[in-house]
């Protein structure tokens, strides 16, 4: 029988303070753990994941400041060189501990804030407070309120009003096996006028630990602000993850989101865009990568609230061995938002007999002056593609790899650091060949 959570509270309290959190910290970890017990778990159509284990199984606690990369590890082969040079703002993490963060001294003087979530609530408590858990509420279901409740890692950005950013800022966040959970919150406000691109990536490094993971991403975007977000998930096939990234977007605010799901392990992925304001525009695009047994599901979401706002889905999945890759699409205009637009399409290539999969568009329309569509498919390589290929020379390996690659590039090709979409394709590459 599930542990109630309510058990952890002696555990929660004394991880707190451990992290000199704020009282108000505190408190709505209290009050989230009291909930967690009483909410349900949200619904994800046509993806059974009630019986995952995505609950605590033991309090947070932590790992401490990590000033080297681990002893058994090669820091290359995890994207990182030790004592390289460091130009563009970036922040590495393992588990809770963080490695290392730089900010270049002309974004500060703006007043660009760039560290970890709670050295955030530590020096800016009354920003971190402002913004937290607020484009995701706390007690909206019981992952969220667990979330809260345990909360063990992750970053806070935040980019001044006006405040033009050309480099590239990254997240790197590793999932180490020294924390029992991974319960990591990534928060960014965007204020008015903003304009930047945040790359970040979930990857585990090698342990045989069977760790549940919780993992929200917020992006606030103010006025006019224009975000291009991009994510590679790589967590490890003894990680049962649960990860939301969530858009809160107002007056003509953009974010334009790029995100791989390559995880190993059983995932759900939840990714939402609330156009709240007028003239507000999300480009969400997807790609998902299922193998082995592994169960992943897609739920990707565009509610429209303001007049002329724009929400367009693009997922794309492939499928090997017995995988299953379950991709949701919804899309709903409220009432009131005229002129809003919402557009989704979910391709799904299996390339096994025994994958499985499930392309599910859903529009929910409350408003007339609108334009709404949807394209749904699931079928196998197209063999007259495979065949063009293989008479330029191509085996039916190499065609069908270069078939797979342009299939998901749509994604890839958004992320804005090269030796991150090097590595994307590495893995798609590294799937293949084990199929």
């Amino acid at each position: 029988m599930e542990k109630k959570l309510l058990n952890y509270l002696e555990s929660v309290k004394k991880f707190s303070a451990e992290k000199n959190e704020p009282a108000w910290m505190l408190e709505k970890r209290l009050d989230a753990l009291e909930k967690a017990d009483e909410l349900e778990l949200p619904k994800i159509e046509r993806v059974r994941y009630e019986r995952w284990p995505l609950l605590p199984t033991e309090g947070p606690t932590s790992a401490g400041p990590v000033s080297i990369f681990p002893s058994d590890k090669d820091a290359k082969s995890i994207g990182l060189i030790e004592n390289e040079e460091v130009t563009n703002p970036r922040l590495v993490q393992f588990d809770d501990g963080t490695n290392s963060e730089y900010l270049p001294e002309h974004l500060a003087e703006q007043g660009v804030i760039f560290t970890d979530i709670f050295t955030a609530m530590q020096k800016y408590p009354e920003l971190v407070e402002k913004y937290f858990m607020t484009a995701v509420k706390s007690d909206e279901d019981k992952l969220a309120a667990a979330h809260t409740a345990f909360l063990n890692g992750g970053a806070f950005l935040y980019v001044p009003k006006n405040v033009i950013i050309e480099e590239p800022i990254e997240s790197l966040f590793y999932q180490a096996g020294i924390n029992k959970i991974y319960y990591h919150h990534v928060l960014i406000v965007a204020e008015a006028n903003s304009q930047f691109s945040y790359l970040e990536r979930f990857q585990s490094l090698e342990n045989d630990d069977k760790i549940p993971a919780n993992i929200i991403v917020e992006v606030i975007a103010k006025d006019g602000a224009q975000v291009k977000f991009s994510a590679i998930d790589q967590l490890g096939k003894n990680v049962s993850t649960y990860i939301s990234r969530r858009g809160h977007l107002l007056k003509d605010a953009s974010i334009d989101w790029a995100i791989a799901v390559m995880n190993q392990g059983n995932v759900i992925a939840d990714f939402d865009s609330d156009l709240v304001g007028d003239g507000s525009h999300a480009e969400i695009k997807a790609v998902g990568l299922s193998s082995g047994k592994q169960i992943q599901g897609v739920d990707t979401r565009v509610t429209n609230f303001g007049k002329n706002s724009v929400g367009h889905i693009l997922q794309h999945g492939v499928i090997l061995e017995a995988g299953t890759l379950t991709f949701n699409g919804i899309g709903h205009i409220i009432r009131g938002a005229k002129g809003a637009d919402a557009q989704q399409e979910s391709r799904v290539l299996m390339l096994s007999d025994k994958a499985r999969s499930d392309a599910n568009p859903i529009l929910l329309i409350d408003e007339n002056d609108v334009t709404a569509g949807h394209a749904a498919s699931i079928g196998q390589v197209d063999p007259e593609d495979l065949y063009y290929l293989m008479s330029r020379g191509l085996d039916i390996e190499t065609a069908e790899r270069l078939v797979v690659r342009g299939f998901l590039g749509n994604v890839i090709v958004e992320v804005p650091v090269k030796s991150v979409r090097d590595e994307m394709f590495d893995v798609i590459d590294r799937k293949l060949d084990t199929k």
